[in-house]
């Protein structure tokens, strides 16, 4: 039957058929321990009884009408976000995916110059940076790999290296069409990269100072996974665009772009659209995953987690030769080694254990946040297992 689907993907052999909490059960009965929880998505885990509740009710009333009409939901949805950072991200669009969230925020930096007369917009992204494989955020994305085959590449794009403020001054010194600059607050397929405390904050100032957007990525790093609630809150800073989507729905497709100040204002009636973006059913998923987050702190919860598996891989691992870099910003973490490691995916397989290596050579690990703590131990034994063995 898998004749039948495009080659996009390299799929392990292994099919899941049910799920609980951390874990996942595959068509053989296995039971399996999964901390990448669909990359960064189920942050509250598998089958968790009351968005399985919310699923129930608001298919058995109202799953689709389009955005022809007013959606309450969506309304709701899009209030609870502009309270969730403390009522200043404004406006909210509500798409699909992360890919369809990055390019609401693109077309509005576009058109956010466009308005100011300025020639060419251009947005500054990162090297190792990634905001989708639509064809404009495939050009965004900071990777050859990505891109590789699809030229001729969406125009508009200045690339610096990630976490280097030098270079974005350099850059402003210069270029007289910058509206924006995008950046995710941590580098997810990149290689978990975690950047200087300070880095959001000097981008925020030069934003200022140059009248540029400030468009964060928030896809994996939102909704708890960074320790907040959203990554950005570790500097106290507010952007102009915020894209969501993973953690938003736990599996039900959701994003979002979020919008504040001179950037909220900018796409009028004709601009954009989706079809399906903010039905019913993913705004009602979507309300009921902020309610179990908020109510049950877990973005507290995963900061104290990440602190736990970076402590522990530290006193595990950082004397290995081979290990060259521990690194985590809440149920981000990532273990870069000094040569390609792909391999471990299938041998953490074998052990019952879900992991991804991205970048290469880095094992990301991207737990749920409702993992407990005997959860938590199990991954750290094995993967360090996983590494001592290999290495």
């Amino acid at each position: 039957m898998a004749d039948s689907l495009m080659t996009t993907y390299q799929r392990l052999p292994v099919a899941f058929e049910r799920g609980e909490g951390a874990w996942l059960w595959d068509t053989e009965g296995n039971r399996y321990l999964d901390s990448v929880t669909g990359v960064a998505v189920c942050g509250l885990g598998h089958a968790h009884p009351e968005i399985a509740k919310a699923l129930c009710d608001q298919a058995s009333s109202l799953l689709h009408t389009s955005n022809l009409y007013r959606i309450p939901l969506q309304e709701q949805l899009g209030e609870r976000l502009r309270l969730c950072s403390l009522a200043a991200m404004e406006k909210a669009f509500f798409a699909n995916s992360g890919a369809e969230a990055n390019e609401a925020a693109i077309k509005i930096a576009r058109l956010y110059g466009n308005k100011r007369e300025i020639k060419n917009p251009a947005i500054i992204v990162m090297e190792q940076s990634f905001h989708g494989r639509t064809l404009a955020t495939l050009s965004a994305t900071g990777s050859r790999k990505v891109q590789a085959g699809f030229d001729p590449l969406v125009q508009g794009f200045i690339r610096v290296p990630y976490d280097n403020i030098e270079a974005i001054e350099e850059i402003a010194q210069h270029q007289k069409n910058v509206v924006a600059v995008l950046v995710e607050p941590v580098q997810g397929e990149g290689g978990v990269n975690v950047p200087a405390s300070d880095y959001l904050n000097r981008i925020r100032e030069i934003c200022d100072q140059h009248q540029w957007l400030m468009m964060l990525d928030e896809i994996q790093t939102g909704i708890g996974r960074s320790g907040k609630l959203f990554a950005h809150q570790h500097n106290s800073i507010l952007p102009d665009v915020m894209t969501l989507a993973k953690g938003l729905g736990n599996g039900m497709p959701i994003g979002a772009c979020l919008a504040q100040g001179k950037a909220a204002e900018v796409l009028a009636p004709g601009n954009h659209g989706s079809t399906f973006g903010g039905n019913p059913l993913a705004c009602r998923v979507a309300m009921t995953v902020l309610d179990i987050v908020e109510s049950q702190q877990l973005a507290d919860r995963a900061a104290k987690l990440g602190e736990r598996f970076q402590s522990e891989f530290i006193a595990k691992l950082a004397d290995l030769p081979g290990v060259t870099s521990i690194r985590s910003k809440g149920l981000m973490i990532g273990i870069e080694l000094d040569r390609p490691c792909g391999e471990l995916v299938g041998k953490a397989l074998e052990q019952k254990l879900l992991i991804n290596v991205t970048a290469g050579n880095v094992i990301r690990l991207l737990p749920p946040m409702i993992i407990s703590d005997d959860e938590c131990k199990l991954i750290i034994d094995k993967v360090s297992a996983l590494v001592a063995d290999f290495l």
